[in-house]
């Protein structure tokens, strides 16, 4: 037994997936396929898009939002988990790799409960903020440039109503945030963003160690 959380040994990551992973055949195919481009490191892990995807049944969501789609296997996975009139709200500034995602998104016949909105993620947020009002979401998932986000956060906490969650992706970062000789860009605004969300009192929170780190801020 262990007081802290088991290390994850290739083998013991392949036994995690063989007892807990059921992957949608096409987020399957879309994983495989986007493994083969550049930066296919941003996906996220399979296992983490099959509990953000019992998250948004837990909570029982219907209207979310993606800031940072990439090819869509987050987005695909959390539009599988949405009722047949469940909404997101998906954010990117990329042309080329979103339109990869459409195709998937097709094929596992959800596109229609996707809105892609190509724009600067803050700009799309703030016309959500400025035509829709706050508290009108329940689930948010921050996977984009890191410089901004806590100005992401910022917006989905008005975005998102109480009782609703915030997933933020990365937070742990190849676990260059517990070392101090890294001070590069990127980490150094994962650690004020970590060191933001500890100290806020508005949200309820839980830093997982799943994949690359997952911050959970339930807003109360």
């Amino acid at each position: 037994m262990s007081k802290k959380t088991t290390t994850l040994t290739e083998e013991l990551y392949e036994y995690l997936l063989a007892h807990s992973l059921r992957e949608h055949p096409v987020l399957r195919e879309l994983r495989e396929a986007t493994a083969g481009i550049p930066h296919a490191v941003m996906q996220i892990a399979p296992e983490q898009g099959q509990f953000m995807a019992l998250l948004v049944r837990l909570l029982g969501a219907r209207r979310t939002i993606e800031v940072g789609v990439f090819t869509g296997y987050s987005s695909l996975a959390v539009a599988l988990a949405l009722p047949p009139e469940g909404k997101i709200v998906a954010c990117d500034v990329s042309a080329e790799w979103t339109a990869m995602a459409r195709e998937f998104w097709i094929k596992a016949g959800v596109a229609s409960k996707i809105d892609l909105r190509l724009a600067p993620a803050l700009e799309t947020l703030d016309s959500l903020l400025a035509s829709q009002g706050e508290n009108r979401y329940d689930f948010a998932f921050i996977d984009a440039d890191k410089g901004n986000y806590l100005a992401y956060y910022e917006r989905c906490m008005r975005l998102v109503r109480p009782g609703g969650l915030i997933a933020v992706d990365n937070t742990l970062w190849s676990g260059y945030v517990a070392e101090p000789s890294r001070q590069d860009e990127d980490t150094r605004a994962i650690r004020a963003f970590n060191d933001q969300l500890h100290g806020d009192r508005r949200i309820e929170l839980s830093m997982l160690p799943i994949a690359d780190g997952l911050t959970l801020a339930l807003k109360k």
